[in-house]
């Protein structure tokens, strides 16, 4: 009798758990280019943050700059990420692009980053010269979700599509 409730068991636990894989939305990948305009100087280390409609970050998705002793650098973003107890980072880090060259890397958004009002913020600072808070935001509309952009620092334009 103990044995076939176990059984039981087992067989209910085993349908919810496929009934929740069965039914979980996949996490939409993006593509993104970012160009850089023509700059003398160090690579320019770029974050990109999701962000809501107050200017408060939800998560980083994509850092390009590895030597994290630069982060200060980017002073509006740092406070976030120093300050959080455990950081909602997704990002992998790449190297930094120098001016005129570009990167290309893939990042993830969810249901809760698509949500009205929300803005992916792309930052931009360069060693020993100016930091870019707002180089470039972008509504995260799906409508916006595969087009290019222009920055207002040292990006020279985004282009982003779905993966």
């Amino acid at each position: 009798m103990k044995f076939s409730k176990y059984i039981l068991l087992v067989v209910c636990l085993s349908f919810m758990a496929f009934n929740t894989i069965e039914n979980m939305e996949p996490t939409p990948k993006y593509k993104c280019m970012v160009q850089l305009k023509n700059y003398k100087g160090e690579g320019a280390y770029v974050v990109v943050s999701v962000i809501n409609k107050n200017n408060k970050y939800l998560k980083t998705v994509h850092i390009l700059g590895e030597d994290e002793k630069w982060y200060p650098d980017m002073p509006t973003w740092w406070a976030f990420f120093e300050n959080a107890k455990k950081p909602n980072v997704d990002a992998i880090t790449g190297a930094t692009i120098a001016g005129g060259e570009r990167s290309i890397f893939t990042f993830q958004l969810n249901e809760n980053d698509l949500k009205t009002g929300n803005k992916l913020r792309f930052e931009t600072a360069v060693e020993h010269q100016d930091y870019y808070e707002k180089d470039l935001e972008i509504s995260l509309e799906n409508k916006n979700l595969k087009n290019k952009f222009e920055g207002t620092g040292y990006i020279r334009y985004v282009s982003i599509i779905p993966n």
